[in-house]
C-alpha cells in the first residue's frame, strides 16, 4: 500500500459550509477506498464525539476516515502539513477494529507530540514499522509516530485527525501491506466530465433552462458492476457526504450548470464522483438592431413596408443560413408556437413603431429561438417651400444677381438642428444627384427662378424636398456716414462705432420697420455672410467704408454704403510746467497753446484766462488751461504749470575757522532750487551748502538758481586763520606775520599780542596792519618759536606759536 490522499481543511471562522452532515463527526467519517482522491472543506469540531485516548486528545479543528481493509497486513500512514513550519502541529488517534462510532472506545495509537515542543526537526506525524510506543504525548514527549498496527480482511477502523496549531492543510500517505477495497468507476466514460445537451424545450422559451432527465444515464454509468446504486447531487461536497440527492427530471437553474453523481459499492460503501456538465443548447443567434425605414409619403403618416429578411444576417450572427428556417411573427406567443406567420415584405399595423418576433429554428435539430424586431417608420423632415428676394444693385437692372442659399436654410428645415441641404436646379438632377448647386454664391438666370433642395436628416437619413422661388429686387435705401474724434484714448484711427446711430439716415424716407444688418463688404452684405454687430471697429485706419442691408421678411430691400471716419485730434503738448522768476516781476513769459508740427491759425483756443488766442503773456505762478479745437469739431486740452522759482537770499552764513578743516555752511531762502561756489562765479558749483578744508583768510559766497536761472547772489566770508611760519628776510615772501581773516569789517577790534617762549611781550600788533616785522624796540630777534594770544572781536581768545625763519 502506497496511496496519498489530499485534504484541503479550511479552517476559516469567517466561512463555514453548510453541509446538514460534515465529516467532523464520527458518524459522517469519509469512507476511504483505494485510489482514493478527495478534497473537502471543512471548519471546526461538529459534534464532540464519545471516545477516549492515552494521549490527551480533545478536537479542535478535525476531519475522521472510516477504514476497511479487504487484505488483511500492517497498516501505517504518514501525515505531512501543506506548511513545513514547525508551528504546524497535527494529532491523530486511531480506534478498532469496531463496527460502529457509538463504540469507538480507547484509541489503540495516538499522538499528541507538539512537533516545535520536541525539537524533533519536523512538523510530520504518523504510524510506522520502526517504532514501538502505541502513544505518545502531549507536548514534548515522544518524536510524533507511533507503531503500526496489523489487521485483517473485513475489518473497519476510524482515523481522527486534528489540528490544534496552524492553519495549513496537509496530505496523508497509507504504508504498509494492508489493502483498501478498490471503489466503482464510472462506466460511461473514460474522461472525468460527463456533457449532457439539451435544448431549450419549457416555456419561458430562450431563458437557458430546461429539463434533463438524470435517470437516462444511470445505466451506462453502473454497466455490468454489482453492488452499485447512483445518486445525482447539485454540489461535490453533498456528493460526496452522499446528501441531498436530486429527483429526474431535473431542471437547471443555470446555463451551463455542473452536477455531480455519487456511484457508490453498497458493501463496501467506497464511492466514486464524477462531474456532468448540462448545457442548454442556444442556437447563436442576437436580437439585432433596430429596422428603421423612412416614412412612405404615399401611404398614411407612420407607416411604410419592411423587408424583414434583411435582418437575417444580424441575426444568425455569423452563422451558415442555409442550416435555419426562419418565420416572423406579431407576437412572442406565436413565434413559441410556430402560429401565424408574416409575409416578409410587411407593412406596419401600427404607426411608427411596432415590434415583431422573428423565429429561428436549427433544420439538423430542430432546436430554435426568437427574437425581437423593433420596426421603426422614421419621419421624414420637414422641407418648407420658400420665397427669397435678392437686390439687384449691380447698375444693370435685369433681375440677375447673387443669392446665398445658406441664409435660408432655417427657414426651409424648420431651424431643426441635424439637417443638410443640397439644392438643385431640376427635380431630375436632385434624384441623380447630378450638378448640385453652390449654396455659398448662385446667380438666377430667370426671374423669379425655381429650385430644388433636397432636406436630409443626418441622424435617419431620411429625405424631403422643398421648392425655393428666386426673385431680383432693384429697391434701393440711402448712404450715410457716421463722423467721430479720434477720443477713444488710443489715437491710431481706430474707433469704436456705434451703427446702429446710421438707422435714422438710412431709413430716411422709407419704412422704419425694415430690418438693417451691416456688413464689412459689399459681397458679404449681398450674400448675408459675416454678418457685423451694431458696434464695428474699423479695420482701416481713419476712413473706411462699410456695407447696410436693408430686408422687408428676408427680402432685400437696399444695400446702402455707410462712410466711417476718424478725426484726428490736434496733436499738441497736452502737460507741460514751466517756471517764472518772482524777482523779474513785472516782467511777463510766454504760454502757448502747444502745437506740434502745425500752423496756429487751423485751430481754435479757449484759455482759462478767457483769451482765443494761440499766446499768452502771464506774470503770475499758477494752472492754465487751453482747450485747441481742430476745424472739424474735434478738441484736446493742455495744462499748463506756472511754477515759481527765485534768486536767493542769504539767511545765515557759519564759519568754522582757526581749526585744522575750516568750513563755510550756507543758508538761504527762496522758491528756487541753489548751487553753491566759493571764489568762483563760474563754478564749480556743487549742490551742498557746506565748503570743507577752506582757507583762512577773505572767501566769496556764490548761490545761484538752476531750476529757471533767476540769477546769482553772492556775500564775502571771513576765515580766522594763523600762519605758521613767517619770513622777514629782506624779500617779498612772507616778510610780517599777521592774523587772516581780519578786515575792517571782519572783528577790526581784535587784540593781537607776540611772545617770546620766555613769555617777554615783544609786540602788540595792528591786526588792520601789515602785521609783526620780527623786530623788537628796532631790533631783529633771532629766527625762533613765538608765541601769540588773540583776542578776536567777537570774544574768542586763541594762543599758539609760529616760527621766524631766517
Amino acid at each position: 500500500m502506497n496511496k496519498t490522499i489530499s485534504s484541503l481543511l479550511l479552517f476559516l471562522i469567517s466561512t463555514t459550509l453548510s453541509f446538514s452532515q460534515t465529516p467532523n463527526d464520527c458518524i459522517n467519517a469519509i469512507q476511504i477506498c483505494g485510489n482514493s482522491n478527495i478534497d473537502l472543506d471543512v471548519a471546526g469540531i461538529g459534534t464532540q464525539d464519545v471516545f477516549s485516548n492515552a494521549c490527551g486528545m480533545i478536537e479542535n479543528n478535525t476531519i475522521w476516515f472510516r477504514l476497511t481493509f479487504e487484505q488483511a497486513g500492517n497498516f501505517g500512514f504518514v501525515l505531512t502539513p501543506n506548511s513545513t513550519s514547525i508551528i504546524e502541529d497535527y494529532d491523530f488517534s486511531l480506534f478498532g477494529p469496531v463496527d460502529s462510532c457509538s463504540n469507538l472506545g480507547t484509541a489503540i495509537r495516538c499522538s499528541t507530540t507538539n512537533p516545535q515542543a520536541a525539537n524533533q526537526g519536523n512538523n510530520l506525524t504518523g504510524m510506522n514499522d520502526i517504532e514501538t510506543d502505541v502513544s505518545e504525548g502531549p507536548g514534548v514527549d515522544g518524536n510524533s509516530f507511533v507503531s503500526e498496527v496489523n489487521v485483517l480482511a473485513g475489518e473497519t477502523y476510524y482515523l481522527l485527525i486534528d489540528r490544534p496549531v496552524g492553519n495549513s492543510p496537509f496530505s496523508l500517505e497509507w504504508t504498509g501491506t494492508s489493502e483498501f477495497p478498490n471503489p466503482p468507476e464510472n462506466q460511461m466514460t473514460t474522461n472525468e466530465v460527463i456533457e449532457l445537451n439539451e435544448c431549450d424545450r419549457i416555456a419561458p422559451f430562450g431563458d437557458g433552462i430546461t429539463q434533463f432527465d438524470l435517470e437516462d444515464n444511470t445505466a451506462g454509468l453502473i454497466g455490468d458492476q454489482m453492488n452499485v446504486e447512483i445518486t445525482y447531487h447539485e454540489s461535490e461536497e453533498n456528493a460526496v457526504l452522499g446528501i441531498n440527492p436530486l429527483t429526474s427530471p431535473y431542471t437547471n437553474t443555470s446555463n451551463p450548470q455542473s452536477l455531480y453523481t455519487r456511484i457508490q459499492n453498497t458493501v463496501s460503501l467506497c464511492f466514486v464522483t464524477s462531474r456532468i456538465d448540462l448545457n442548454v443548447t442556444e442556437i447563436g443567434i442576437i436580437p439585432p438592431s433596430d429596422l428603421e425605414i423612412c416614412d412612405n409619403p404615399l401611404l398614411p403618416t407612420g407607416i411604410t413596408e419592411f423587408d424583414l429578411t434583411s435582418k437575417i444576417p444580424e441575426i444568425l450572427n455569423g452563422l451558415n443560413p442555409d442550416d435555419y428556417s426562419f418565420t416572423f411573427h406579431l407576437s412572442q406567443e406565436n413565434a413559441e408556437m410556430n402560429s401565424n406567420p408574416l409575409s416578409s415584405t410587411f407593412q406596419n399595423t401600427v404607426p411608427d413603431v411596432q415590434q415583431i418576433f422573428a423565429r429561428v429554428a436549427e433544420i439538423s435539430t430542430q432546436c430554435f429561438g426568437y427574437v425581437p424586431i423593433n420596426l421603426i417608420a422614421t419621419p421624414l423632415p420637414d422641407a418648407f417651400d420658400i420665397t427669397l428676394i435678392q437686390c439687384d444693385e449691380d447698375g444693370i437692372p435685369e433681375g440677375f444677381t447673387n443669392f446665398d442659399l445658406n441664409q435660408i436654410a432655417d427657414d426651409i428645415t424648420g431651424g431643426v438642428t441635424n439637417r443638410t441641404i443640397q439644392f438643385y436646379v431640376s427635380l431630375a438632377d436632385l434624384e441623380n444627384d447630378e450638378d448640385e448647386l453652390n449654396a455659398d454664391a448662385f446667380e438666377n438666370y430667370f426671374d423669379p427662378h425655381i429650385i430644388y433642395a433636397l432636406v436630409t436628416n443626418t441622424e435617419t437619413g431620411c429625405t424631403n424636398i422643398a421648392e425655393l422661388t428666386l426673385q431680383a429686387s432693384s429697391t434701393s435705401s440711402n448712404d450715410t456716414s457716421i463722423e467721430v474724434c479720434d477720443d477713444d484714448g488710443t489715437e491710431d484711427g481706430f474707433y469704436n462705432f456705434n451703427l446702429t446711430s446710421a438707422l435714422d439716415a438710412i431709413l430716411f424716407g422709407i419704412s422704419p420697420d425694415l430690418e438693417v444688418t451691416f456688413y464689412e463688404t459689399y459681397d458679404d452684405a449681398l450674400l448675408e455672410d459675416n454678418a457685423l454687430g451694431n458696434n464695428f471697429t474699423n479695420t482701416t485706419a481713419y476712413n473706411q467704408t462699410i456695407y447696410a442691408r436693408v430686408e422687408n421678411m428676408n427680402a432685400c430691400f437696399g444695400i446702402s454704403e455707410i462712410e466711417l471716419t476718424v478725426f484726428e485730434l490736434p496733436n499738441i503738448v497736452i502737460q507741460e510746467d514751466v517756471y517764472y522768476c518772482l524777482n523779474t516781476f513785472p516782467q511777463t513769459i510766454i504760454l502757448t497753446g502747444g502745437l506740434i508740427d502745425d500752423t496756429p491759425n487751423n485751430y481754435y483756443y479757449e484759455w482759462s484766462t478767457g483769451e482765443d488766442v494761440f499766446e499768452i503773456e502771464v506774470n503770475e505762478p499758477g494752472t492754465y488751461t487751453v482747450r485747441v479745437t481742430s476745424t472739424d469739431g474735434c478738441f484736446k486740452d493742455r495744462t499748463i504749470n506756472v511754477l515759481a522759482s527765485d534768486i536767493a537770499t542769504f539767511t545765515e552764513i557759519e564759519v568754522t575757522d582757526a581749526t585744522s578743516n575750516n568750513t563755510i555752511s550756507v543758508f538761504v531762502t527762496g522758491d528756487g532750487v541753489y548751487e553753491f561756489a566759493l571764489d568762483d562765479p563760474e563754478g564749480s558749483y556743487q549742490e551742498s551748502n557746506i565748503f570743507e578744508n577752506v582757507s583762512f583768510g577773505f572767501h566769496t559766497v556764490y548761490v545761484r538758481d538752476i531750476e529757471n536761472d533767476c540769477g546769482t547772489v553772492d556775500e564775502i566770508v571771513s576765515v580766522i586763520g594763523f600762519p605758521k611760519f613767517f619770513t622777514p628776510n629782506g624779500d617779498t615772501f612772507n616778510p610780517t606775520w599777521q592774523v587772516k581773516g581780519i578786515s575792517s569789517n571782519f572783528q577790526p577790534n581784535s587784540q593781537i599780542l607776540i611772545f617770546d617762549r620766555f613769555g617777554k611781550l615783544l609786540a602788540e600788533v595792528d591786526p588792520l596792519g601789515p602785521g609783526w616785522d620780527g623786530t623788537f624796540d628796532g631790533y631783529t630777534v633771532p629766527a625762533s618759536d613765538y608765541w601769540f594770544v588773540v583776542t578776536l572781536q567777537d570774544g574768542r581768545v586763541f594762543k599758539s606759536h609760529f616760527a621766524l625763519v631766517r
